[in-house]
């Protein structure tokens, strides 16, 4: 049997702990290293500090030489600006403060800025298109509709699965509320951390995570001695902070996956998010594995509250949630990657 060379293209971003993409990138070579497939992790900077070093991580991107590998996946930005006779692309996102988040981050935006949105869209969308582009997956149907509206391309939704199962389904808890995410504003975890002012029962809010905004988010929670900053986790810590909790809050915008709702259901979690959250909104069935609620810390905090006082029921919308992921599995990643390849 003939041995297939396999390139698993990706950005690096510098950062020091792993975040949702990284994880993504791992199970997937791990999943695709597997009889005759030989899967190498071909990783290159990309910094998204400025349009400068945008460009330049397009550049390193395009001059990549891949002609050894028998075919080559894209993922994240710009990844799939790669040149290779058999290329397709499981996309996580384009850089989205050029595409649904422009107008939030830059409400009066001057020419020079439009012009690089209009540079950026249009690269992008030769790059994903047919015949630099043999096949476009994506990581779920927010992105898929992204890609629809800004690049008139269509795309097949493929949810990847955790990196790896370590954690643990368990129906008991300890009465608080996780949070494990970037602390970023398009995390939005002020709306869970002003929602905790409509809690009356002694709920708590543990919060794990390092970012730009964490300043911003710990003066939001001043002195409520509910609420506890754990900084960074690590992945052995990980699991028990999840089993032990009774619900996660998840309430970012228009998110393009979120390993937090799945993290959530394999323990045995209802997951709590928002209307415009995007894919969560899509995974959470709401009164069933969690609540899909507006955006608004009122209608938050009476889910939070629900979940503290019914811990029954939360348990029963944690199990819910559980089964609904388990078809999410590598196998089918896998499978379907390789057709598209050809093999």
């Amino acid at each position: 049997m003939r041995t297939i060379r396999l390139a698993v293209v990706t950005p690096t971003s510098g950062m020091n702990h792993p975040g949702g993409a990284e994880r993504l990138f791992n199970g997937m070579v791990r999943a695709l290293n597997f009889d005759n497939v030989v899967t190498e992790h071909i990783q290159v900077p990309s910094d998204e500090s400025s349009f400068e070093t945008i460009l330049a991580a397009y550049l390193r991107f395009y001059e990549l030489d891949l002609k050894s590998f028998d075919g080559v996946i894209s993922t994240k930005s710009p990844s799939y600006i790669v040149r290779h006779r058999n290329h397709i692309c499981w996309l996580v996102h384009t850089i989205r403060v050029f595409y649904d988040m422009f107008e939030r981050e830059f409400p009066s935006p001057g020419p020079e800025l439009l012009e690089q949105r209009d540079f950026i869209l249009g690269a992008d969308t030769r790059a994903l298109s047919s015949p630099h582009t043999k096949r476009i997956f994506t990581i779920g149907r927010e992105v898929s509709d992204r890609l629809r509206h800004f690049n008139g391309i269509e795309a097949q939704e493929l949810h990847p699965p955790l990196e790896r199962d370590f954690f643990r389904f368990q129906r008991e808890s300890k009465g608080y509320a996780f949070i494990a995410s970037r602390l970023h504003r398009w995390k939005r975890i002020e709306l869970v951390i002003n929602a905790m002012r409509h809690v009356t029962s002694p709920m708590g809010l543990l919060i794990a995570g390092t970012g730009e905004d964490e300043p911003y988010f710990r003066r939001l929670a001043g002195d409520d001695p509910r609420i506890r900053f754990l900084g960074f986790v690590s992945d052995a810590e990980l699991p028990d902070l999840y089993m032990n909790a009774c619900v996660i809050p998840f309430v970012p915008v228009r998110e393009d996956y979120g390993y937090a709702t799945l993290e959530a259901f394999q323990s045995g979690k209802p997951v709590i998010t928002c209307t415009d959250s995007g894919e969560p909104a899509r995974l959470v069935r709401h009164g069933s594995s969690g609540f899909v609620v507006p955006p608004d810390p009122i209608e938050i905090g009476k889910a939070l509250e629900y979940c503290y006082l019914h811990p029954e029921k939360a348990a029963e919308m944690g199990a819910q949630g559980a089964a609904s992921i388990r078809h999410i599995r590598w196998d089918a990643v896998r499978t379907n990657l390789l057709a598209a390849l050809g093999y």
